[in-house]
């Protein structure tokens, strides 16, 4: 966003601290853009080379807040060029243009000078998203609570960008969540801004959006469709055939279902390997562990799949899906996305995983992109 642009009359911020923020580490590893949505090679150098923090902050503290969004928005506010400031006392300045003001009550550290020293946290690319990213989501989860309390339509991101750019009573004051002229304090030149800042950062998510996973690809028809199951919710009981463990009737079923129309669970022309019951310490809360969830690998566990095993993943997933009812799926996970019923496609197959706060999206197992994940109903 231009400065002489930004409207600025009630700019306050949301919360007065925000914790949680990560600690300095080591450059975190390449994203895959199915995890990111953002097409790396659309976006400058500088949001490219942060598009790796940018995926473990959204992750780990707001996985309401997609990658695409925040490299979107800080492309409209300041072309990702860190050092851009103004020459006017308090700001604005950095990657986002923050005031003096809102900088410093986000935690960031205090400038030096005014306006800020180049070696300021402030023009600092890393540092900055790190303070950042965590006060934009707090104005964020601030807004769709306020949406959801007074029902009204607009979308929390789009909210939250009219929260940025022109103060959060803009949100809460205004009929609809974006100020039209005359209200919430707002003349027609603020209502202008305002709707050309919320136009600028969705043409942004246009530009930088990265294509969408594959489609179903066709899915090899087996000789017939899948046996529903009909034997109702059953205890975990011996034998698991991947492995010492138990299994759910339905989970066995859905199994058998998937050899029969695949060829096989192990070693097949679609799954190399297959692994259900699993103690998974680590995740309490895991299906493995009470014999309603399979890991279905087309590929060599800890890599990802390329071509021929990539579409054979597709396959499965895609054949789970369409037979979700009869062979009681609860839930799909495949190439970062999560599936269930009751999820429509949002940004390709399914939407977008976050881990749960327990895997790392970005590992080739913690994504969920060498295996694809089923768990079934009981």
């Amino acid at each position: 966003m231009s400065r002489s642009s930004r409207v600025r009359g009630r700019a306050t911020p949301v919360l007065a601290a925000v914790a949680g923020l990560l600690l300095l580490g080591a450059t975190p590893a390449p994203v895959p853009p199915s995890v990111s949505g953002v097409a790396v090679e659309r976006v400058p150098a500088l949001a490219r080379e942060s598009l790796p923090l940018i995926t473990e902050l959204t992750t780990t503290q707001c996985p309401e807040l997609p990658p695409l969004w925040v490299v979107a928005q800080v492309q409209a506010e300041s072309g990702w060029d860190q050092a851009l400031e103004s020459e006017r006392s308090g700001g604005p300045a950095g990657l986002y243009q923050f005031s003096r003001g809102n900088w410093e009550a986000a935690g960031g550290q205090a400038w030096r000078s005014d306006p800020p020293h180049p070696d300021d946290q402030v023009l600092t690319a890393q540092e900055h998203l790190r303070i950042a990213v965590p006060w934009v989501c707090a104005n964020l989860r601030a807004v769709t609570a306020h949406l959801k309390s007074t029902g009204k339509q607009t979308d929390p991101l789009d909210a939250m960008l009219v929260c940025h750019i022109a103060g959060c009573g803009r949100v809460t004051d205004s009929a609809t969540g974006v100020p039209a002229a005359g209200e919430a304090g707002c003349g027609e030149r603020c209502a202008q801004v305002v709707r050309r800042y919320i136009a600028a950062v969705h043409s942004n998510l246009e530009r930088f959006a990265a294509p969408p996973p594959p489609a179903s690809a066709p899915v090899p028809a087996p000789a017939a469709a899948p046996a529903a199951w009909t034997g109702g919710a059953t205890a975990c009981r011996p034998p698991d055939p991947t492995g010492d463990g138990c299994l759910t009737g339905a989970t066995r079923h859905g199994l058998e279902a998937a050899a029969a129309a695949f060829g096989s669970w192990s070693g097949g022309p679609l799954i190399r390997s297959a692994g259900c019951w699993d103690k998974h310490a680590w995740n309490p809360r895991s299906d493995h562990s009470r014999g309603r969830a399979c890991d279905l690998f087309p590929t060599t566990a800890g890599t990802f799949p390329k071509g021929a095993e990539l579409d054979n993943g597709w396959q499965v997933a895609n054949w789970f899906r369409a037979n979700a009812e009869p062979l009681r799926v609860k839930y799909l996970i495949w190439q970062g996305r999560y599936w269930d019923p009751s999820v429509k496609d949002d940004g390709g197959w399914g939407r977008r995983y976050t881990g749960g706060g327990v895997y790392d999206v970005r590992d080739a197992t913690g994504g969920h992109f060498d295996h694809v994940h089923v768990s079934f109903r009981e």
